[in-house]
């Protein structure tokens, strides 16, 4: 951990050096923000403002915007930059809005780029200020966007974290004098709170905002959307100017009742207008903010979505957010029984295989038939992503009752013999801090290995950028196999066998391996489409031709093909991975019949699957 004070860090950022804070903790001089302020978003606004005086109070500090931290034993280190692009962050409008809503305005502070060629960052510098000043803003309301005309607040800086003085504190500061405290008095206070006061109500004062205003060429259309939706919901006056925002049209609206949450009016082009209440419209934003170098949220996730022909409104108690058009691909935000909003992707069937698709595969002598189920978790903050020896002894204690196994177990079952893979033991891939390899094989009474299942993990490196997890059956040696059966049984699989695999595969590849890189999968938050990539193939010696896959599996129910030699067949989903088991069959059974036609298989139809 680097050894640095706020003057070595105010000199690093001035020699245009922003890795070398790097490793550094936030604490009472020293905060990050992977992405800049939002300036046209009121409550981002605010956000700068209330941090600049809570430096101001603390004693000085720096705000370094574009450097992401991972949490680490409670702490936020700063782990990595995210490179801010200089043409859309506006330095002038950030110094205009610490000038005009801090009161009394904080002396030198300083706001600047810092920029090495590849790392760029902007940092606000705040100096230590006068003894005995208190620097106060608006008081944060109940409403997103409106800007209180007669109370005001005061900020401070707290370890990493910055709070507002509470009311009890204030109060109990008022009562006793601020003499005693190193602080002014209540006289001094009192003027502070008057300066304040006709600060705001001199902004207050000024003509008020119009509806499309900021956007001269699509301010009528505004307008026209506006007076739509003020029919369906209870917009009141404008509290920011309209802007762009991605494909969207953006402006944020009051309520027409002072204690409501406000609106954010959204056009897009080809689609109905709609108003969207301000916390779900945070909340959309905060599920894209996480996206891998920056950017804007709506980017990622994309916009809310607009279904027919009649202008929508998305109010506060609305559950579920269809959303398009962003990098991620179609999704929607959801909300939990517990106010949590999640977003997952709408489910959809592809050939495009990662670059994953091919771990683990390099081993010799390659298995004659591998089916597999393979996981691509594009996590944010994967930091604290770990397997530990605790994780890895619930893995191993875990793989002898899971899916994979039993549906392994199964395959001998239904022909005739009981050879259960419950011996599970460490390999034949790389263990490490960053990976974890298990299996569990059947052998021929000669020692040949005739059935292998497996289950491995990858945390996210240099070559994957996110966690991978995979669950597979192999046979290794068809001969082998049935030397361990009874006499008459064909090693060769149905698609009801084919099927149970795969099916158990994904159930451990999505339910369990996850539980051994982290506490709690279910709390992680996405930055990118997960994926489910299934494969069926035949293979066996590299130096050979691969042989067909109908040698080892009847595929004589999904009917004709005009494929002469098959050896893979595969599919991806984008889907949540973790689904219930009867949604996960239903889906699995969807995507088989897809690979199959994709595959020349163009007369297969579900009925012919379980």
């Amino acid at each position: 951990m680097p050894q640095m004070d706020l003057e070595g860090a105010r000199a690093a950022l001035r020699a245009h050096k922003p890795t070398e804070l790097l490793e550094l903790r936030e604490g009472q001089w020293l905060d990050a923000k992977s992405l800049p302020y939002e300036l046209r978003d009121p409550a981002s606004a605010q956000e700068l403002v209330k941090d600049v005086a809570a430096f101001a109070n603390g004693g000085g500090g720096l705000l370094v915007l574009g450097a992401a931290t991972r949490l680490e034993d409670g702490e936020e280190i700063l782990d990595r930059i995210v490179p801010v692009d200089r043409t859309t962050v506006n330095l002038d409008q950030m110094r205009k809005l610490i000038r005009e809503h801090v009161t009394p305005a904080p002396r030198s502070v300083t706001i600047g780029w810092s920029d090495d060629g590849q790392s760029c960052v902007v940092f606000i510098d705040i100096p230590q200020q006068a003894p005995g000043t208190v620097f106060v803003v608006a008081a944060p309301a109940a409403k997103q966007g409106k800007v209180p005309a007669r109370t005001v607040a005061v900020p401070v800086r707290d370890a990493d974290g910055t709070h507002w003085l509470p009311r009890t504190e204030i109060q109990r500061l008022l009562s006793l004098g601020f003499t005693a405290h190193g602080m002014p008095g209540p006289q001094a206070l009192a003027e502070l709170v008057r300066q304040a006061v006709a600060a705001t109500q001199a902004s207050t004062s000024t003509p008020s905002l119009r509806v499309g205003q900021g956007l001269p060429a699509r301010e009528r259309e505004v307008f026209h959307a506006y007076e739509q939706l003020r029919r369906l919901a209870d917009l009141g006056r404008p509290t920011s100017e309209a802007y762009e925002l991605g494909a969207c049209v953006v402006q944020h609206i009051a309520d027409t009742a002072e204690s409501e949450p406000g609106w954010v009016l959204c056009l897009v082009d080809r689609q109905q207008p709609l108003a969207v209440a301000e916390p779900v419209w945070q909340a959309v934003m905060e599920a894209g903010r996480r996206t891998p170098g920056g950017g804007e949220a709506i980017s990622a996730v994309g916009h809310p979505a607009v279904k027919g022909e009649q202008p929508v409104v998305l109010g506060t108690d609305s559950e579920c957010v269809d959303l398009v058009g962003g990098t991620w691909g179609p999704g929607r935000l959801v909300r939990s029984g517990g106010g949590t909003w999640r977003w997952e992707p709408q489910v959809r069937l592809g050939l495009d295989q990662t670059r994953a698709a091919r771990n683990w595969t390099a081993n010799q002598p390659a298995p004659q038939l591998r089916l597999r189920a393979l996981v691509n978790w594009p996590w944010a903050d994967t930091g604290d992503l770990e397997i530990s020896p605790s994780h890895r002894r619930e893995l191993a204690q875990a793989l002898p009752i899971s899916a994979l196994a039993g549906a392994a177990t199964l395959l001998s079952q239904r022909r005739g013999a009981e050879l259960r893979t419950a011996q599970w033991e460490p390999g034949p891939h790389r263990n490490a801090r960053d990976a974890v390899s298990y299996s569990s094989t059947v052998t021929a009474p000669d020692g040949r290995p005739a059935l292998t299942a497996a289950a491995m993990a990858a945390l996210p490196s240099p070559l994957g950028a996110h966690l991978v997890t995979c669950a597979e059956a192999l046979i290794e040696d068809a001969a082998a196999w049935a030397s361990c059966l009874p006499a008459d049984f064909s090693t060769r699989l149905s698609l009801e066998d084919v099927q149970a695999v795969l099916l158990a595969a994904w159930e451990t590849a999505a339910d369990l391996l996850p539980a051994a890189t982290t506490q709690d999968p279910p709390q992680m938050h996405w930055a990118g489409a997960p994926t489910v990539e299934l494969r069926l193939s035949a293979e066996g010696p590299h130096d050979r031709p691969q042989p067909d896959l109908g040698m080892m599996i009847d595929l004589s129910p999904l009917g004709p093909t005009d494929r002469s030699v098959l050896s893979e067949m595969a599919v991806t989903i984008t889907v949540t991975p973790a689904l219930e088991h009867k949604e996960r069959q239903k889906l699995l059974r969807r995507a088989f019949v897809y690979m199959a036609h994709s595959f020349g298989y163009v007369e297969a139809d579900e009925d012919v699957l379980l």
